[in-house]
């Protein structure tokens, strides 16, 4: 089996003790090639080159951005996938701030229990490895979630303190969170959520379209904003109609919860759906996977099952979320 070894160097949690465990471990059962990357966009470029040479294995040790990168480089989009496209297994070690991504496979948050989970996996007997769905916005595969307004202002905010040289930490995005919501208060409801077999949803403040749950966290505590949205299924819709203070409350409240099934009178929600058509009165901004894309008016949401096969623990083999 020959694998490429992507890795972010400058990934929050990402040290040369892990990456040196990792390719010594992947190096004993597998042929490896290690590219660390150097710029912005890099990893969508390693992982071109891995498909084009027909790896067997891409493995990502790096943050979401960098496993978003990554899809994006070997993984076609379904109206130019001609069926002859070469496309390596996917395998993650966390290594980032959030590790969202990684965590909703069932895969342990620290690097080097994830690298033993991977490295079972690959061992005969295993079980075998995931198949999963993603979404696409904007042209581009997401892995998690996407968010229009209040989600991607925060990830604009969060983008600027890390170029200013500040860690994305659980703290900063609660503090940035707070401050992004106080601020968006004062702008009028933009947005139209039109989603199959449902009427239009208008007047909405900020809305996340999301392919698993959950699809974020709270430094270690899961935020559900559609428990019955799994990677097996469609998009979980999550629209707010509402920005006073204690409706929102009532539902971040939820949110939090363990059994946490949001409802709220201003809330728009359902959790297994196609596609998803979100339109804005003026440009807004988008976030996809952590990362701030730019401003959009009309933004498209689709499902696309069983497309990617992962090296993670199937959903009933025991650790799932």
């Amino acid at each position: 089996m020959r694998t490429l070894l992507i890795v972010n160097p400058n990934a929050t949690s990402t040290t040369p003790a892990t990456r040196d465990l990792l390719a010594h471990a992947l190096e004993s059962r597998t042929q490896l090639i290690v590219a660390h990357t150097q710029h912005r966009g890099h990893a969508a470029e390693l992982a071109q080159w891995a498909a084009t040479n027909e790896m067997d294995l891409i493995v990502v040790h790096g943050g979401d951005g960098t496993v978003n990168e990554t899809i994006n480089g070997f993984l076609p989009l379904p109206q130019v996938d001609d069926g002859q496209a070469w496309i390596p297994r996917l395998g993650v070690i966390p290594g980032g701030s959030a590790n969202v991504f990684a965590r909703s496979l069932g895969l342990e948050p620290d690097p080097v229990a994830a690298t033993n989970q991977l490295i079972h996996q690959l061992s005969p007997g295993s079980g075998g490895d995931r198949r999963i769905g993603l979404a696409i916005a904007d042209d581009r595969w997401f892995t998690f979630s996407a968010g229009v307004g209040l989600d991607a202002d925060v990830c604009e905010a969060i983008d600027h303190s890390r170029a200013n040289g500040h860690p994305a930490t659980p703290a900063r995005y609660l503090r940035t969170t707070v401050r992004q919501f106080f601020r968006a208060r004062r702008r009028e409801p933009a947005l139209t959520v039109e989603v199959p077999g449902h009427e239009p949803v208008a007047g909405v403040h900020y809305a996340f379209v999301t392919n698993t749950s959950p699809w974020t966290f709270l430094d270690s505590r899961p935020v559900r904003t559609n428990p019955g949205t799994r990677f097996e299924t469609g998009l979980g819709v999550f629209a707010m109609r509402t920005m006073g203070v204690l409706p929102t409350l009532w539902v971040a409240r939820q949110l939090l919860s363990a059994e946490g099934n949001p409802k709220a009178r201003n809330l728009f929600r359902t959790d297994d759906v196609p596609s998803v058509r979100i339109t804005a009165a003026e440009p807004i901004g988008l976030q996809i996977d952590g990362d701030f894309i730019g401003r959009r008016t009309v933004v498209e949401f689709t499902a696309v099952p069983e497309v990617l096969e992962v090296v993670a623990p199937r959903p009933d083999s025991g650790r799932h979320n």
